[in-house]
């Protein structure tokens, strides 16, 4: 017999068992009926366990849709029927829960598809791996840059560079570093970048490596190019001066008859010339020592001293060192700090320096103005500090700006060429950087960031 309801066929068997027992209860009573007491003793233990079998279905559909999600098994479905209404919206309700759980898995494994895809059309080699060093994925160009074919564990790659490995497991999120190695014979410069993420309980490193050998050899290719343009510029600026005129005192002393030379005869014009253009040589020649000199000087700078350092005292010594030429040029030079306590890890005097050179810049572009201003200011942006110096003056070119930190390049009439390229360098060995913004006509500002 089928029941159309779940409470209508509890009450039944409730009822059929509690009749079970009465009956038991007159059996035991007479003796006579002690077999009969015995079988439906039995009996009534197995209506019992029916019923409470019964009962607990719901249970069981409960843990049997909690271990499909547990074990991501959404190919099961609830269509039981005849149970009542309530019974039906719960297999329902479990149905339309699957169906979401089944289409998220899908979704999900579109979206881990697609990065897979992009990830293997990146032209960049990338390698994702574990803290013990197994690699969960790896796309096709670290095979093509590197020459693998097959990359189970980041030790597998002791085989291109022994120190590789180990230095590519030291990397954490946010670091980058420049590693040379030789693969098949050719030189790889790699810009190597890392970054690290948790998925799973899991801790993975992400490594991107990209050969930038060629841009830097271009960029080095360029750099010496413009040298060599600045050098000879500047060589033959006083080499032909003076050949010029070693060929004139030449002619003024000695006359060449017969494959003989022989000494002329001066008079006191030719002494005078002579003197003068002997004089002139040796002037352009010590120039051109002077410029050698500077040169040998730029690439000697000394080893930073580092020490911390209070900004308002660096401040203080530079317009110290400057205030008879501010003076004396009528120019209003301030400077603020924000907080006024800033300190810096920095060698003092390369600092002084550079802001000596940078003031001492300013001052030229403000000498002409009417209402000359040279401003100082430094404040901390993102745990750096930044230090700006402004002017209005009459600014910089832009076909020139970015010429300006070349060695030996000036637009100055009697500028050597060597201050901010000397500038750029100390900056460089203090792990900072100095750059220039500037419009014709309103002023430069030179920003130094520690």
């Amino acid at each position: 017999m089928v029941f159309k309801s779940f409470r209508l066929n509890v009450l039944i068997r409730v009822i059929i068992l509690v009749a079970s027992v009465v009956l038991l209860v007159f059996l035991f009573n007479n003796t006579q009926y002690t077999v009969s007491a015995f079988i439906l003793g039995l009996l009534i233990l197995y209506q019992a366990y029916a019923l409470v079998m019964y009962v607990e279905q719901t249970n069981r559909k409960l843990t049997s849709f909690l271990q499909s999600i547990r074990h991501a098994d959404f190919s099961s479905s609830f269509t039981e029927t005849g149970l009542g209404k309530s019974f039906e919206e719960l297999n329902n309700a479990f149905n339309e829960v699957i169906v979401e759980f089944r289409k998220y898995r899908s979704e999900k494994e579109e979206h881990l598809n697609y990065l897979l895809t992009v990830l293997q059309h990146v032209n960049i080699g990338m390698i994702v791996f574990k803290p013990d060093g197994k690699v969960d994925q790896y796309n096709k160009a670290i095979g093509s840059l590197l020459g693998i074919k097959h990359l189970k564990n980041i030790l597998d790659l002791k085989k291109i560079d022994s120190d590789m490995p180990n230095m590519l497991m030291k990397m954490r999120a946010g670091d980058n570093m420049l590693l040379k190695v030789f693969v098949n014979d050719e030189l790889l410069q790699l810009a190597v970048n890392a970054t690290q993420f948790r998925m799973r309980s899991e801790d993975y490193t992400l490594i991107s490596l990209q050969n930038i050998h060629n841009e830097l050899e271009e960029k080095e290719i360029e750099s010496w190019q413009k040298l060599i343009r600045v050098l000879t510029h500047e060589i033959m600026n006083s080499i032909t001066p003076i050949s010029s005129l070693a060929g004139t005192v030449q002619g003024m002393l000695l006359t060449e008859e017969d494959e003989k030379l022989t000494m002329n005869e001066l008079d006191e014009e030719d002494v005078e010339n002579i003197g003068s253009a002997l004089a002139t040589i040796e002037k352009r020649s010590q120039g051109l020592l002077n410029f050698v000199e500077i040169y040998r000087n730029l690439t000697r700078i000394p080893k930073p001293n580092f020490r911390y350092i209070k900004l308002q005292h660096v401040f203080e010594n530079a317009e110290l060192l400057l205030k008879p030429k501010i003076e004396e040029l009528n120019i209003d030079c301030s400077y603020k700090i924000s907080p006024n306590d800033l300190m810096v890890t920095a060698d003092p005097d390369l600092i002084d320096q550079v802001l000596i050179n940078l003031l001492l810049n300013a001052v030229d572009a403000v000498k002409d103005q009417e209402n000359p201003i040279i401003a100082m200011f430094a404040h901390e942006v993102n745990s750096r500090v930044k230090i700006e110096i402004r002017d209005n003056g009459y600014g910089i070119k832009p076909d020139i700006l970015d010429k300006i930190f070349m060695p030996f390049f000036t637009s100055k009439k009697h500028g050597s060429g060597i201050g901010l390229s000397l500038s750029r360098q100390i900056m460089h060995l203090h792990k900072g950087s100095i750059s220039v913004r500037s419009k014709q006509d309103e002023g430069t500002v030179f920003t130094l960031v520690f």
